[in-house]
């Protein structure tokens, strides 16, 4: 697998700490650099003093959801581009994330050899 420059930085966003630290971990290995927040609150907190080029981003959260986030990456004008990674995969809120702003919609459980392919195509677009 071809190592990705060390300047793309990826910010999971998720309520469960497991995937978390395993999708981290899969993504330093292929050379990302990657961190992530357990709720859509931290992830605001994350993003004001570190830019990032992509979010993976959960819907279900306690709190803040992933929609109240994307709205809040578009009203804080945040570059970062935003995949959705949900187990409440379907066909409206697919739309309605990418009304909201995110670039791309993948269901958990995800497969990592796609989701790899996914976020480089997202990272490539312009």
């Amino acid at each position: 697998m071809k190592k990705n420059s060390p300047m793309e930085s990826i910010l999971i966003v998720d309520d469960d700490l497991n995937l978390c630290t395993v999708l981290k971990e899969e993504l330093e290995e292929v050379g990302y650099n990657s961190n992530f927040v357990n709720s859509g609150f931290e992830a605001m907190d994350f993003l004001k003093n570190n830019p990032v080029d992509l979010i993976l981003l959960d819907l279900k959260m306690p709190a803040m959801d992933g929609f109240d986030v994307l709205k809040a990456i578009e009203q804080n004008q945040i570059k970062a581009k935003v995949i959705v990674l949900t187990a409440y995969a379907d066909v409206k809120s697919a739309i309605d994330s990418a009304k909201m702003g995110a670039t791309d919609f993948i269901s958990k459980p995800y497969d990592f050899d796609e989701l790899l392919i996914t976020i480089t195509k997202v990272l490539q677009r312009e």
